[in-house]
């Protein structure tokens, strides 16, 4: 799930090719263990405005769901895909989806910061982020349930980067953070938080010039793309920036 959706089995893949087929799975797998009712498949695939064989179209679905896992995986397949009025239910086992693993990984790495072991931390929340193949469901369609899901996914990658960030920062790892920085302000502009990290790092590294211009970069970017100006902790930043060129 963390990029491109991919069933793998035994090292061969088995992801339908399918799109619509391919969103069906997407949301049974995101509700793993859980029925999933015929209705949300169906606002899923098509919104508010279903045709009227929806529902024998969505029976189809899994139909070919069902079919592709027994030529691949063979009988056990009738043990994944159980039909549960209103729905269906998608069986996995724990280990089974680099979703649960990241959040396992997430777990541990918070826990691991709580304890002040930062180093172990970094190597634990890498581990995390190293899961991630590309944006969360590449290659699905989302409807209105999946665009959540997907949003939800993508925002908790954004905070287990903050984090391994800091701990990064707080072991002194400041040069080393910079090339890192530039990339995630330039893909997240409107991230404040990045910008900050990026601009205290510059400053840390003796690169007080850079550090000023990130500033400036950031102050053009939210007053050109929003019309407001840089948090007060950021201004504070600057200003404990400029304090420190004086003095030098």
């Amino acid at each position: 799930m963390l990029g491109p959706l991919e069933v793998v089995h035994h090292g061969a893949s088995c992801t339908p090719t399918a799109p619509k087929v391919r969103s069906v799975l997407a949301l049974l797998v995101l509700r793993a263990n859980h029925v999933v009712d015929t209705g949300s498949i169906i606002e899923e695939l098509w919104g508010e405005n279903p045709p009227r064989s929806a529902v024998t179209t969505a029976q189809t679905y899994i139909y070919h769901l069902r079919r592709l896992f027994l030529r691949d995986v063979g009988k056990r397949a009738d043990e994944l895909f159980l039909t549960r009025p209103p729905g269906y239910t998608l069986r996995l086992a724990p280990g089974q989806l680099d979703v649960e693993e990241f959040e396992e990984l997430t777990r541990r790495g918070r826990r691991l910061l709580s304890e002040k072991r930062l180093a172990e931390a970094v190597l634990v929340l890498r581990r995390a982020l190293d899961l991630w193949r590309g944006p969360a469901l590449a290659n699905v369609s989302p409807g209105p349930l999946l665009e959540s899901s997907i949003a939800h996914l993508e925002e908790q990658r954004i905070q287990v980067t903050q984090l391994r960030i800091e701990a990064d920062m707080q072991l002194g790892h400041h040069h080393d953070l910079i090339a890192e920085l530039r990339s995630l302000v330039a893909r997240y502009p409107l991230n404040e938080w990045f910008h900050g990290k990026l601009i205290l790092a510059l400053s840390r590294a003796g690169r007080r010039g850079e550090s000023l211009q990130a500033y400036q970069a950031l102050r053009h970017i939210l007053d050109r793309e929003l019309g407001l100006a840089p948090s007060p902790e950021l201004q504070s930043l600057q200003r404990d920036v400029l304090a420190l060129g004086a003095q030098a």
